[in-house]
């Protein structure tokens, strides 16, 4: 019988190896939902690659390291994904708005409407250090 400072340790990897396989778990749910097609056929990551191939022709240099810059602040871990999500956003913008270019504007805009409400705080913080009017966007925090 397992007795003393082993069973706690035993119990203790039981429990932390649980909630590592749930917190993991959690994470592919989440990205098998993305890749699950919706009434048009197509994923929302589908769509994302969509946006991208359709416009990455319209990408400067300067743009793309403004992407890059507002990204940062975003955990490496998730960075990669992040910058996907939001470059698709800018890209869908840009074809609905049927823009010849990628510009500042439609970067910021994009980057707003593809990033939760609760990391607004972040963005502004970021747009505040670039010293960014931010007045033309404050719609599009709300």
């Amino acid at each position: 019988m397992l007795s003393g400072w082993f069973l706690w340790f035993i119990l203790f990897w039981v429990v932390l190896l649980i909630i590592l396989m749930s917190i993991g778990g959690f994470f592919m749910f989440r990205k098998f939902l993305k890749r699950f097609p919706k009434e048009d056929g197509k994923s929302d990551m589908d769509w994302e690659e969509y946006y991208l191939d359709q416009t990455k022709h319209l990408w400067t240099k300067q743009q793309k390291d403004l992407l890059e810059d507002l990204v940062s602040p975003v955990p490496e871990l998730f960075r990669d994904v992040a910058r996907h999500k939001i470059a698709g956003k800018i890209g869908e913008l840009a074809i609905k708005e049927k823009a010849g270019d990628i510009t500042e504007d439609l970067v910021i805009r994009g980057y707003i409407i593809a990033t939760p409400k609760r990391d607004h705080k972040f963005l502004q913080k970021k747009l505040a250090e670039r010293e960014v009017n931010m007045s033309p966007y404050e719609h599009l925090f709300s």
